[in-house]
Parts: structure tokens; sequence; C-alpha cells
């Protein structure tokens, strides 16, 4: 989900990393009277992340559109994201984020015309720059009364690599439509959300090279990371990996090769397809031998890569593999980025298995990839 066009495709997926949770967002149940906070004038309370599988109010969705990267790579992503929208309704509701009121009136058409149910579905008209809402949109969090509140922590395109004020905007502008209160952490840590994994229960896994990175956070060190995250995030137990500065546009995020599938199981890859996903022999150790919050090690459950490089729906070989890890867990389906591959199925009957109580669905994601 970060390409565009040619000149998006070569900017965006130098990228070996998939990052498909980024397209969707969850939003918790509950709701909060609404409230500007700085965490340099209030005093901070703790907060805690919920576990990825809980049951939430719906999806956050930022539709793509044509402002920044044309008309046709629009079109060439317009269909996963109506097939996205097709299948969250029957789980949850769908808040979908467009750029203006024609897009608005574009895309209500678009998904009409597919039969999708529109009762479950609303609009926000908020300008955009990209589309990677788990990467620039709100995060959701527990105060200590267990009240949801929404974290608003800074974004800065990547590292300056991109746009992204109008991006950066819309935790802010989500809290004030939901009269969420907002805790403002943006001169505090840029912390996009693909770069970390929570189980829930008090973990956290991360690669250094897209938060403690002078492109993001000049001079921040890895202790103070960590207190902030358990202050914000609730973490006690950190699952650091060094990660590849330069490696893609996110500088290795966590999210498209590790991620926490529930609270003692961690998806990702054997030792040959992360090697070829371009995870370091030293994270790979590192990974592999991670412990909870209570010091006991995970159970691993092994996705493979595609089976052959990826071709897009227009023919275009991509030149590497795709990776399944980054899944989106509904209430009710987990959404699985599909290539129309061998492999595809391998990862959906893996994953089923995981989640016996959800039906697991694959999405073609070539064009996004």
């Amino acid at each position: 989900m970060r390409t565009h066009i040619e000149m998006a495709q070569t900017t965006y997926k130098q990228n070996m990393e998939l990052l498909f949770w980024i397209l969707l967002l969850a939003v918790p149940n509950s709701c909060h009277s609404a409230i500007q906070s700085n965490p340099n004038t209030m005093t901070v309370a703790p907060y805690t992340f919920p576990e990825e599988g809980s049951p939430h109010e719906g999806t956050w969705l930022q539709w793509p559109h044509h402002h920044q990267y044309g008309v046709l790579f629009r079109k060439r992503l317009d269909p996963t994201w109506v097939n996205l929208t097709k299948e969250l309704v029957g789980s949850e509701r769908v808040h979908i984020i467009v750029y203006d009121a024609h897009e608005k009136g574009r895309i209500s058409k678009l998904l009409e015309r597919q039969g999708v149910d529109m009762g479950h579905v609303d609009f926000k008209i908020f300008p955009t720059d990209d589309f990677w809402v788990r990467d620039n949109g709100p995060i959701y969090v527990r105060d200590s009364t267990g009240a949801l509140v929404i974290q608003d922590w800074g974004f800065n395109g990547w590292g300056h690599k991109v746009a992204h004020a109008h991006c950066n905007a819309i935790p802010k502008r989500i809290g004030e439509a939901q009269q969420k209160l907002v805790v403002d952490l943006n001169t505090l840590m840029v912390n996009e959300g693909g770069s970390v994994e929570l189980d829930g229960h008090g973990s956290l896994m991360a690669c250094k090279s897209s938060i403690l990175n002078s492109n993001r956070n000049p001079g921040l060190g890895q202790r103070e990371a960590e207190e902030i995250f358990t202050t914000y995030l609730g973490a006690t137990n950190f699952i650091w990996l060094d990660g590849q500065a330069g490696l893609d546009i996110t500088d290795q995020h966590i999210d498209g090769f590790a991620r926490f599938g529930n609270a003692r199981t961690i998806v990702t890859m054997e030792r040959e397809h992360l090697l070829q996903f371009d995870v370091k022999p030293s994270d790979i150790e590192k990974l592999y031998t991670a412990t909870d919050a209570e010091g006991r090690p995970y159970t691993f459950l092994m996705l493979p890569l595609t089976k052959n490089n990826v071709v897009t729906t227009y023919g275009k070989n991509l030149g590497y593999k795709g990776s399944y890890c980054n899944y989106y867990i509904a209430n009710t389906k987990v959404l699985v980025p599909t290539y129309n591959d061998p492999n595809d199925a391998i990862a959906l009957r893996k994953l089923q298995a995981l989640y016996p109580h959800r039906t697991v669905v694959g999405i073609d994601f070539r064009n996004v990839y």
C-alpha cells in the first residue's frame, strides 16, 4: 500500500515490506468527551494498548486518491479498497476517509455498484497525502480508568521522505469527529503504527531502525524510548531488533515480517524466508528467542513467502516475493493479502487454524504491493 504508478513503485517498493495492516485501523468500543491534551502540561496517567484481536467498533480506511499519484494509480487500487470494505461491513462498521466531496461521491457509487451494505459505512472528508492509516492514524488506548482515548503520535512521512502534513493531522481530526480525548504526542516522539507490535500484555516488538533514527527522533535513546512506550502504551517488556535504516521507505517496519498473532503467538517466517525478506541473521536470532513479559518463550506460526515474485494485474513483475504476515484482524474475519500465488492457500490455511472462530479471507493485493 505504498506505491503509485511507476514513480511511486520505484520510491516505495524498493520496499520488501507489505504493510497490509497499515491500510486498516481498528477502532475499539466506547466513547469519551473531546479534550485536546499536551503531555508537557498534563498529569500523565499510564495507558495500555489492547491486544489487536480484541472486539472493536469499527475499522478506518484512507481511500487512495489521484491528487498525489494520478488517476491511473488510483484506478488500479480502487478494487482492493472496495473488496476490503465489502468484507469488513459483514464484521463491523467501516469509517472511510476521503479527500474531498467529489471523492466521496465517486467512492459511494463504486461501493453501491458492488452491493456493499452502505448502512455500515460512513465517510469523513479529510484531505490526506497517502493512505497508510495504520502509520499516520490515531492510536486507540485505554487510560487508567479504562476510558478509551486517542493518542496522536508524530508522523513525518517516514523520516521526511514524502509529503505528510495532511496525514499527520488525521488523529486530531478523528478525535474531534468522534468527540474523544486526544493525547497530543507530536512533540514527544515520531512513531508510526507499523513501527511497533504489541501483544496487549506488556510486550512491544520493534526495529530500532524505524524509531531510534535521526530522521524521526534525533537524539532519542533506547532507554528514553522505552520509558515513553511504558507510559503511553503500557509496554514493560521490549523485543528490539536492529532493523536496517534505508532498506525501504519505512526503514524496516517490524509489521512486514513479525506480528503478534495473539498474546502467546508470534507470526513470522522460517529463517530462509526471513533472509530473503532482508532480515539480518542477528535479528532472526533475537526474534526466535523472544520471551513475553513473564519470561515465557512465544509459540511461533511460520507463514511462507510467495513461491514466485509478485506480478501485478497489469503485468508488472515487481522482482520480489510477497509476505502474508501483515494481515488484519477484524471482529469476525481475518483479511490476508494474497498474490494469485500457489502459496496463498498455504498461508490462508495456517491463519485459519490460528483464528478458528473467525473467517480468514484473502484480499488480492498485487497492485498495492
